[in-house]
């Protein structure tokens, strides 16, 4: 088994101000960074899925796991 460390990140879209603007929306750290012991990096993705807020459930398109191992 693998040392594992990942973080769920929420990238929304922007509003017709910002766009307006020329702005980018700022990125959400929806879960913090989170170590899980894994076989593999497949399996350290899908526990990272199953974390994702149910808030964010309706919005996976714009949601982002960020995973590395140790």
């Amino acid at each position: 088994m693998k040392l594992y460390e990942y973080a769920v990140i929420y990238n929304p879209l922007p509003t017709k101000d910002q766009v307006d603007r020329g702005e980018k929306p700022k990125s959400e750290l929806v879960v913090d960074v989170k170590r899980v012991l894994s076989n593999s990096d497949k399996e350290a993705a899908m526990l990272a899925a199953r974390d994702i807020p149910e808030a964010y459930t309706d919005k996976l398109d714009r949601v982002e796991i960020a995973l590395r191992p140790f």
